[in-house]
């Protein structure tokens, strides 16, 4: 469910605004609202201490196994950094001499200091390049000697005393080392890029210690943006947020406590309230696709985890389709789960289920990595799903009852949510129409006959939702639903017609797995060499099928549930996660120490 919110005002003296933030950080329960832009100088250099962190540890290596190198955190960021900035001259260094040698190597190999040494003797030497098609004649006294050619140039040089001649060439500029100078010192920069690497391996140990001090720097980061935030009034500073309703008794402890003025009261519905999820323990593996896709339901919405859950882990089976690939997605999870166990926690769970959901569902279909009719698998299958002539129908008659159920699920919830008012019978009339596009869905693209009492069942459901979809009292400002109806029905059919994607991206997944089957064994293995080929056929197609059937759930699974479905809802999942001000960190030495406590969006921690 969506946990009751209140928004919170706090007034506090202008001098106590460090202390009133210390201590609701130290609740760790209030969401911020900024009242201005959080911008000042205090911000701005937090966020540059984060960077100067963040972009050390982004090139420390993590090696658990190092020990630490006994250096102070600050010691060590310094010396990172001292390694960044070699590396990135080295870098420049290193791309002027490639581009240098590029440039020069057409002329072979010379020392430029000679060519200097002779012009100081009054004997001049220039290097030019020229179009191969219109050759260059050597001046009158002076020497030409062609060094190189190719296609598209030719490369010489001019010798000689006195002022250089005019001739139908470019000059090439003379270096100033020799190739002989430029490849020693690119193999200098390579041995000291070596030598950097070893010295940033030395750190490796210290990667929590500078993982500590990056959130230490977020933490002030979070801090320096809350008293920003602020906004103040003569000698009076206040700050705007919200707090799960069954807290609010915490603030209001801690505001006799610091001798605050602080008002409590209900959301008002332009403001942007955070979302705070609690879902039972059975749903919360669902909390990773939403993570994923990175969307949160807004604060008004519903909390659809649940519904989601149960009709993703379906979609997923449908789509991938194969019990062979749902066994393998099952040992990798298991696999991934010990060899990561520091990785998200519901991820892990919700693998569980949807690789368990597609092993049934391959079982009940009879595929195994694309092989069907296998004799000792085979009384495992569902005839009603596999029988040869009217299997096909029979899955795509299923996607559109599936699709019919789920959007029935909508309609009603908000039927629901709109109990006691007139809208509650459009909810109920769209219902109708659902179940007549569903009909209609099946006479269409299966040539099922239109059963004759659902003309009654849509033309009721048109009515309801033309007669109480909006309410007489804004009629004069909603009367442009009414233009849309005709519209909104349509898109209702094909809503549920949409959701044959799921026949349609599941019988491609195993058609891809037939080919693939069919390409390497064909009419058996003749040979060794044959086996191992076919082997390698096999893997490489079934590996890339299998990423294409995840990438397919990842597409049309999420979309049901969070286009069509959350469409019919009424969800634009607009939400702002609930994060409130509870990190632990430490301030600059000028600003006092403080320890918070963290939340999470499966319930809030209260004071101890």
């Amino acid at each position: 469910m969506i946990v009751p919110m209140k928004k919170v005002t706090v007034l506090c003296l202008e001098d106590d605004r460090d202390a009133t933030l210390e201590h609701l950080r130290a609740l760790g329960i209030l969401h911020l609202a900024p009242v201005r832009p959080p911008e000042d100088r205090d911000v701005e250099a937090a966020r540059r201490a984060l960077d100067h962190v963040q972009r050390a540890l982004d090139v420390l290596p993590h090696h658990p196994s190092t020990a630490p190198s006994g250096q102070s955190p600050q010691q060590v960021i310094e010396a990172v950094w001292s390694i960044i900035h070699r590396r990135r001259d080295l870098e420049e260094e290193r791309t002027a001499l490639r581009h240098e040698r590029l440039r020069i190597a057409p002329f072979g190999r010379f020392d430029p200091a000679a060519v200097r040494e002779l012009a100081d003797r009054g004997v001049q030497a220039r290097l030019y390049q020229a179009d191969p098609r219109r050759p260059v004649a050597a001046p009158e006294g002076w020497v030409l000697r062609e060094l190189s050619r190719s296609k598209s140039a030719v490369f010489f040089a001019l010798a000689g005393r006195g002022e250089p001649p005019s001739v139908d060439a470019r000059e090439v500029r003379l270096p100033e080392l020799s190739l002989e100078r430029i490849d020693a010192r690119l193999s200098e920069i390579e041995d000291e890029f070596r030598a950097l690497g070893v010295r940033l391996d030395a750190f490796g140990g210290d990667y929590p210690v500078i993982a500590a001090r990056r959130e230490e720097a977020h933490a002030w980061l979070r801090f320096a943006e809350a008293r920003a935030g602020m906004g103040a009034e003569s000698r009076v500073a206040y700050l705007r947020g919200f707090v799960p309703a069954e807290n609010a008794g915490c603030i209001r402890e801690a505001a006799a406590q610091g001798g605050w003025g602080v008002l409590i009261e209900d959301p008002a519905e332009g403001d942007r309230t955070p979302t705070l999820i609690r879902t039972p323990r059975w749903v919360r593996p669902v909390q990773a696709v939403f993570r994923l896709i990175g969307v949160v339901p807004g604060y008004r919405e519903v909390d659809v985890s649940a519904v989601f859950l149960v009709f993703f882990s379906l979609f997923f089976a449908m789509i991938v389709g194969d019990a062979g690939y749902g066994a393998v997605f099952l040992g990798l999870t298991l696999w991934a789960r010990r060899r990561f166990p520091n990785a998200p926690p519901q991820i892990f769970p919700l693998l569980t289920i949807t690789s368990v959901c597609t092993i049934v569902w391959g079982v009940l279909s009879g595929s195994w990595f694309g092989v069907t009719g296998l004799p000792l698998l085979s009384r495992a299958q569902s005839g009603w799903l596999t029988d040869p002539e009217r299997g096909q129908d029979r899955v795509m008659h299923l996607c559109f009852l599936i699709g019919a159920v789920q959007l029935t699920i909508a309609h009603v919830w908000n039927a629901w949510r709109a109990r006691g008012s007139l809208r509650m019978l459009a909810q109920i009339g769209w219902v109708g129409t659902t179940w007549g596009m569903y009909a209609a869905a099946n006479a269409m693209v299966l040539g099922r006959d239109f059963p004759p009492p659902m003309t009654a069942v849509l033309g009721g459901g048109v009515v309801l939702i033309a007669l109480f979809m909006t309410p007489v009292k804004s009629l004069k400002t909603a009367w442009m639903n009414h233009v849309m109806l005709p519209l909104n029905l349509i898109n209702n059919f094909v809503d549920v017609v949409s959701y044959i994607r799921l026949f349609a991206v599941g019988t491609a997944t195993l058609a891809v797995a037939q080919a693939f089957n069919a390409m390497a064994v064909g009419d058996g293995i003749r040979g060794w060499l044959h086996g191992l080929v076919a082997a390698v056929v096999l893997l490489l197609g079934h590996t890339l099928n299998i990423t294409l059937a995840a990438m397919g759930v990842i597409v049309h699974g999420v979309r049901l549930n969070t286009l069509e479905f959350s469409g019919h809802l009424g969800m634009e999942w607009t939400g702002i996660p609930y994060a409130p001000f509870a990190e632990r960190g430490e301030k600059p030495a000028d600003a006092p120490r403080v320890r918070g406590r963290a939340a999470d969006n499966d319930g809030v921690k209260r004071r101890g």
